[in-house]
């Protein structure tokens, strides 16, 4: 059965995460999703792949997981997911504590969103390699899982190398919290078959996205079937949603503007309005 959920850039000048998150499980949505930018550089070399300037909230979000753990303790049924955590810039060891420590007081509901970024100066500020930006999300990922299902975990790596080390709590869900891949390119289908739980692509899979995902999965033993697939800023049209869900999306996420609350709150109406059509 599909799900719904919405995600927003969590600002000082937007609705809060408390009383978003309290909504978002009022509506009887399943999930909310916070991206995350630690910083922007101010020199601003590197172009927006959206085309436009910049937008003010990149620079002014608050940090993901000290949003959902907000909105953990006001909720009891949301799933809450980083739509996308930039591993690139955050020490795995760490990252997996946060992690685990999320999923333990939410009960389970962490989806860990992933992926490498666009920003190099953003990156460079954190001592990051731009252009081995994806060797290293590998790296992290596989050095938390790891962590989150080892004693006594160790990785040595290119990129990231630790001994054997202690490391509680463990995360509430089996293996730790499903890790979905926030990327769209040629390269995104064997990286998510090889160590993500699910696919989160923006506006759509592409041009034969969904079969090229299904061989990849084959290739690494894999089926299809239990891999989720998230659509990030999914289509408000009742009948393009559909669409997408018939072309095998399983989990539609809905973006919410950067405005007062009163505006956030008669988006997130229409958005539960149109999620009792689609269900």
């Amino acid at each position: 059965m599909a799900e719904f959920g919405v995600q927003i850039f969590p600002t000082d000048q937007t609705i809060q995460p408390i009383p978003l998150a309290k909504a978002v499980e009022e509506r009887g949505l399943d999930s909310l999703f916070f991206p995350e930018h630690t910083h922007i550089p101010t020199a601003r070399t590197t172009p927006f792949p959206g085309g436009t300037d910049l937008p003010e909230w990149y620079w002014r979000t608050h940090d993901p997981f000290v949003a959902l753990t907000a909105a953990a303790a006001v909720t009891k049924t949301i799933k809450l997911g980083t739509g996308i955590c930039l591993v690139i810039e955050r020490d795995p060891i760490v990252l997996a504590k946060e992690c685990a420590s999320l999923d333990v007081i939410s009960e389970g509901r962490l989806i860990l969103g992933i992926g490498a970024g666009w920003n190099v100066e953003e990156m460079e500020n954190h001592g990051a390699s731009f252009k081995d930006r994806w060797k290293i999300v590998r790296e992290k990922v596989l050095a938390m899982k790891a962590i989150w299902t080892q004693d006594e975990a160790e990785f040595h790596g290119d990129f990231v190398d630790f001994d054997p080390l202690w490391s509680w709590p463990k995360p509430v869900q089996k293996g730790g919290p499903p890790i979905w891949m926030g990327a769209n390119s040629k390269w995104v289908f064997d990286r998510v078959a090889e160590y993500c739980d699910g696919w989160m692509p923006i506006g759509g899979s592409g041009s034969g996205g969904m079969e090229n995902m299904a061989a990849a999965m084959a290739e690494r033993g894999r089926d299809m079937a239990t891999l989720d697939v998230g659509l990030f800023g999914a289509p408000l049209d009742e009948a393009q949603a559909a669409s997408r869900l018939e072309q095998g999306f399983t989990h539609l996420v809905f973006g919410l503007p950067q405005s007062e609350p009163s505006a956030v709150l008669h988006r997130l109406d229409d958005i539960a309005g149109l999620v009792d059509k689609l269900r």
